[in-house]
């Protein structure tokens, strides 16, 4: 199992993904969040995921739709859907886990 923290940022909410996969390429996904937006986002995973078709398909993939049919506004660009794509592919064995972080910060010019 796979398991994924992600601090979304100003809004201060909070998730975690869990990832399973028995053959290293279908994922099933279990999400808990603070964020109403991002628990109605986790409605669209109930079946596995397949990791290979997912990479290979990229932003037209079924996390990175339905994050964009899901986060409207100033939730388009929320950090969840790119921790939740990682995820798969790691836990699909497409990708090995490591840390992925920003930091941004006000630099005075």
């Amino acid at each position: 199992m796979i398991r994924t923290t992600i601090n979304a940022g100003v809004c201060g909410f909070h998730t975690t993904v869990a990832a399973r996969s028995d053959d290293m390429q279908m994922v099933r996904l279990e999400i808990e969040s603070e964020c109403e937006k991002i628990r109605g986002l986790a409605e669209a995973f109930t079946v596995p995921i397949d990791a290979y078709h997912e990479i290979g398909d990229g932003s037209d993939g079924v996390v990175l739709k339905a994050s964009r049919a899901h986060l409207k506004g100033c939730c388009a660009g929320c950090a969840v859907p790119s921790g939740i794509f990682k995820t798969v592919q790691v836990a699909g064995g497409v990708a090995l886990p490591a840390p992925v972080s920003f930091t941004m910060e006000r630099v005075e010019e």
